[in-house]
Order: structure tokens, then C-alpha cells, then sequence
């Protein structure tokens, strides 16, 4: 084939940016392929809308007029839900033709099952537009695991949380203003409900578990919180301890080979990667076996990172450089969980705490308003009772980072 023909499901923000980057990158893909690329046609929803796509293109609101196409090789899916497009997807598949995607929401849930069905029609899915807009994890992981086995990955996984925190702290709105600035910015949608209280973040996480450990967690066992119950004033309590909030979701496997996965607010030292990550950016950070750990920032949405992770995507299934993630395990002795932790706990500044503060290690403590905020180091363990006991204590978790490389205590190797 001299050409390589696509079409694009979807003409919003993403579809727009994947147009975009085909027609003013052609000459890097035909350098790159030795081919040119030609945009065939577009599916769109709203036929009285107008849109300024070349007349070349057919466009039209029939999916069926997609698969006709003559030679069509690749379908780039930029539409949101789970249906329609998940049974598009799956026809394009059964047809034979390749699929990128940057549906989060229908990949996380069906997409162990277009994989296999893709294996056995002999063509390829790109999904790293999926997961962090603009930084490359997808295709990290993938190169990373040829020799590698990942241990854990921490990552700051949806923009417009992290807008919020930022804005909050660093001109100290409420929670709710911060929001509307976001909203107002064209950050969060009308309806913020799936950033703000971590879905984009969840399925960001089932994906990265797919890709990196060739399977999910069960659903029901990922704990999900969001960032609605943060005030300013918990924020610049952290600050005062020179720790910030970020909405991280975390993923490890433990000495059994179980997947723990969950999405929260925690705090992060000014020592972790994370740390300087702000407003819309992303994060991601992987510990591999050989490698150590590999940290990747950058835009996390918009037309044009989403876009080019897109045509990033279709390059590299093109040139045949995916690699399966078949299920991998880790020996039990190579992971070993620590009991010990630090956290930030919240109470009434009249209440006394002096009957348990003795339990941890005292670092620090600052009062605000009517709160006492006390940093403290201690067993996980014993946290937990303390939780029980008292539920009018809050405590929010400060995170560990993954380690550079690996460290040995006392004749153990630690990861």
C-alpha cells in the first residue's frame, strides 16, 4: 500500500486534534512510514453543525458508511461512552481493520476484551491516548516490560483535580471556587462529578494495571475518594509541614500476587516528584525491576496532547512495535510490606489527644480555626485502631516514593 487510509469517529476536541496533527505532521508520518496518510472520512453525530473539515473528507453520521470504505486501515475512536462505541469497535475489529483509542471509560471496562479480539483477527489496539493526554506511559510500560517487571505505579492521573488543588492552595479558595474557576476555564465539565470525585482517575488506573500487569484489580476492591471534603485550610496546614495534596491513584501487587489499587487525596514531601506537579499536568511514576524508578510528566488533556498521543499511537502500531501484556507474577520474597507510615491527622483543638499521641512519633503540629493538625509517624496498625475508635479523627496519608533504586537493610532487598 502506497497510502495508509483512517477515519476518525468523533469530531470534538480529540477528533478535531487527531485531524490537526495528520495534516500539519505529514511529512514527519510519510518519513516515518514512507507513506502518506489520508484522512477518508469522519463520523459525526450532529449533521447541522458546522464544522470546517476538508471536502475531501467524506463526512457522515453512519458507521456503516465507515466500514464500506474501501482499503481502510486504522479508525481513530474519539467519542464518549461506552456504546456506541464499544460495538464499533469491535466490528471494526472483526473487519480487520487496527483501532487507537482514548476512550477511558469503555477501555478500562471492555478492553481485555477487544485485546483478544484483536489477537485473533491479527491487528492492533493503540489506547495511549487513554491515560495522562500528552505523556507517552502507555508505550513506557509496554517498552519497559520486554525486560522488566513492574512493582508499583503512583500517578497523578486527572488534570482538573489537580487544577483544583493548586488553585486552592495557592490563592486559598474554597473548594466550591476553585471548581467554578475550573469549570470557567473549560477544565472541568458542567457536571464535574467523574474528576472531582475520581472515576477518570479509576479507570485511568484499571488501564495502566492491564498494560502493566496483563490484568485489572477487582473493581469493587479499588478504593475511591475524592477531593469534595478538602478545604483551604487543610491545605495550608500541609503547607505549613511542607507537604501537598494530590489526588493519586496507587498501584502495587503484594506478596501473593494481589492487586491493590486506589484512588485518594494524600500528601506527598517536597522531596517527591510530585510535589512541583501543577494545575492541568500529569504524572506518572513506575518502578521496575531493573530499571528503578521511572517518573514521566506532562499535559494530561486538550486537543493537541491527546492528539499527539493519538498519531503517536497509530505511528507505533503501524511500525509493529507493541508488545502483549501477557499476566505476570512477582515472587513472594521480592515484595515486602512495611507496617510503618506517616500522616496528618485532623482534630477538634479542644479535644484531647494526649491519651493516644503516644503511640506515634510527633513531628510537627500547627492549630487553624477550630482544628489541630498533627503530623505524625507511627505503625499502620495502630493508626487504623485509632480510626476506629475515634471517628471524629481524620488522617490523611503522606506518600512514599518510589524508590530510585533498590535499597538493602539488614540482608533483605526492599522495593
Amino acid at each position: 500500500m502506497s497510502v495508509i487510509n483512517v477515519a476518525i469517529l468523533g469530531f470534538g476536541t480529540v477528533g478535531q486534534g487527531v485531524c490537526e496533527a495528520i495534516e500539519t505532521h505529514q511529512d514527519r508520518l510519510k518519513e516515518a512510514l514512507g507513506k502518506e496518510v489520508k484522512v477518508r472520512a469522519i463520523l459525526i453525530k450532529d449533521p447541522t453543525k458546522k464544522r470546517e473539515i476538508n471536502p475531501s473528507i467524506k463526512v457522515t453520521t453512519e458507521f456503516k458508511d465507515i466500514l464500506e470504505i474501501p482499503d481502510l486501515h486504522v479508525i481513530f475512536e474519539a467519542i464518549v461512552g461506552e456504546e456506541p462505541c464499544y460495538t464499533y469497535l469491535s466490528e471494526a475489529i472483526e473487519k480487520g481493520i487496527h483501532i487507537v483509542t482514548a476512550n477511558k471509560a469503555m477501555f478500562a471496562k471492555y478492553g481485555p476484551d477487544l485485546l483478544e479480539k484483536a489477537l485473533n483477527h491479527g491487528v492492533s489496539v493503540g489506547f495511549e491516548a487513554t491515560t495522562a493526554g500528552g505523556i507517552p506511559v502507555i508505550g513506557t510500560i509496554r517498552q519497559l516490560i520486554k525486560v522488566n517487571e513492574i512493582r508499583s505505579i503512583q500517578g497523578i492521573l486527572n488534570g482538573t483535580s489537580n487544577f483544583i488543588l493548586s488553585q486552592m492552595r495557592k490563592q486559598g479558595l474554597s473548594f466550591e471556587a476553585a471548581l467554578k474557576q475550573s469549570q470557567e476555564k473549560g477544565y472541568a465539565e458542567a457536571d464535574p462529578t467523574s474528576d472531582i470525585e475520581g472515576y477518570d482517575a479509576f479507570y485511568k488506573l484499571l488501564i495502566l494495571s492491564q498494560t502493566a500487569f496483563g490484568r485489572q484489580p477487582e473493581w469493587k476492591d479499588v478504593r475511591r475518594k475524592g477531593i469534595t471534603h478538602l478545604t483551604a485550610e487543610w491545605l495550608q496546614a500541609a503547607e505549613s509541614f511542607r507537604l501537598r495534596f494530590k489526588h493519586v491513584g496507587s498501584l502495587e501487587r503484594d506478596g501473593f500476587n494481589r492487586i491493590k489499587g486506589e484512588v485518594k487525596p494524600i500528601l506527598v514531601h517536597d522531596t517527591h516528584p510530585f510535589y512541583g506537579v501543577e494545575d492541568v499536568e500529569n504524572a506518572v511514576s513506575l518502578k521496575g525491576s531493573l530499571v528503578g524508578r521511572v517518573t514521566l510528566l506532562g499535559p494530561g488533556a486538550g486537543k493537541r496532547p491527546t492528539g499527539s498521543a493519538m498519531v503517536e499511537d497509530f505511528l507505533s502500531l503501524i511500525q509493529g512495535k507493541y508488545t502483549d501484556s501477557p499476566e505476570s507474577t512477582v515472587h513472594n520474597e521480592e515484595i515486602r510490606e512495611g507496617s510503618s507510615g506517616q500522616w496528618v491527622l485532623r482534630v477538634r483543638a479542644n479535644e484531647e489527644y494526649q491519651s493516644w499521641i503516644t503511640l506515634f512519633t510527633l513531628k510537627d503540629r500547627i492549630q487553624l480555626g477550630s482544628h489541630l493538625y498533627v503530623f505524625v509517624e507511627g505503625k499502620k496498625e495502630d493508626i487504623e485502631a485509632l480510626l476506629q475508635s475515634q471517628e471524629q479523627i481524620q488522617a490523611v496519608s503522606i506518600l512514599d516514593e518510589i524508590p530510585l533504586e533498590n535499597e538493602v537493610k539488614e540482608g533483605v532487598a526492599v522495593y
